[in-house]
């Protein structure tokens, strides 16, 4: 697909796999960029499946993600499917729901935090006791998917925004853009602490987070201006500390990267809260 239409692609088309997405910026544009597309298909004897195929939408499901002027939501038809499981008999039942969940991991704030007692469930040699907390969590992800918030796509020539945050188990974020005095959410990025980092000191998980974070999020947020709003104190210790650990100078490594401002979460709503 690449080789046949890569002049077009990035200025009026998208394309993953087998599958492409034009679109113009009035409709007189769009009917000309699509006689282009057509065109090109003809000329390479590309075959479009009909069925799939869906001209001047306003909304539409993309890769399992529906998409609209609102935003990007989850797709209904997968959720209402994940909502009718019952609660899994054994691990394999497990790793087949935390997948199907998963997949739309970046709409549930905590997901790494919320699915922790079924992932232990997945440790070697752990017996498979699918006890109240199990049974929480399966209930809490299934109601959160349902649930799920609409995220924004990104806008490029505004400022990004990530609420970062630590408790004892895991690093949590939130990628998101102000429009006007409103935050709207781009990206929920969770994941669990090892046995090693459950053992940092509070300050060097709130440290962790924010490096989990940039990481995350490195295609977003390099070369543009980046706002934190996470523990002020902990950025003042990992950049003075003298004595700092490899991991430590590490992190200052990383974080020298990008144009970032901190501002202290104490004082700021934090939506991970």
């Amino acid at each position: 697909m690449l080789a046949i239409i890569s002049d077009m692609v990035e200025e009026f088309l998208e394309v993953f796999m087998d599958d492409f997405s034009e679109s113009g910026e009035t409709f007189d544009s769009c009917l000309g960029n699509l006689a282009k597309v057509l065109k090109r298909c003809d000329e390479a004897d590309l075959v479009l499946n009909w069925e799939k195929c869906h001209f001047m939408v306003n909304e539409g499901t993309v890769l399992g993600h529906k998409i609209s002027s609102k935003g990007i939501e989850v797709d209904k038809a997968k959720v209402e499917v994940i909502e009718k499981l019952p609660p899994p008999m054994n691990v394999k039942g497990i790793r087949s729901f935390l997948g199907h969940a998963g997949f739309y991991r970046r709409f549930i704030k905590d997901f790494s935090k919320i699915s922790k007692p079924l992932c232990n469930l997945l440790q070697q040699n752990q017996p498979f006791v699918f006890d109240k907390e199990c049974q929480g969590a399966f209930e809490e992800l299934k109601m959160r998917l349902i649930s799920a918030p609409v995220v924004v796509p990104p806008d490029w020539t505004s400022t990004f925004e990530l609420m970062c945050d630590a408790s004892d188990h895991a690093v949590g974020a939130a990628l998101g853009q102000r429009r006007g005095k409103l935050f709207h959410v781009i990206y929920y990025a969770s994941r669990t602490l090892n046995e090693a980092q459950i053992n940092y000191t509070t300050t060097e998980k709130e440290l962790l987070a924010v490096v989990f974070t940039f990481e995350k999020f490195r295609s977003y947020l390099i070369g543009t201006k980046v706002i934190v709003h996470t523990d002020h104190s902990a950025i003042k210790y990992l950049v003075t500390k003298k004595d700092a650990k490899p991991r430590l100078i590490r992190w200052i490594l990383l974080l020298q990267e990008f144009d970032l401002e901190v501002k202290d979460r104490k004082r700021t709503e934090n939506l991970l809260e």
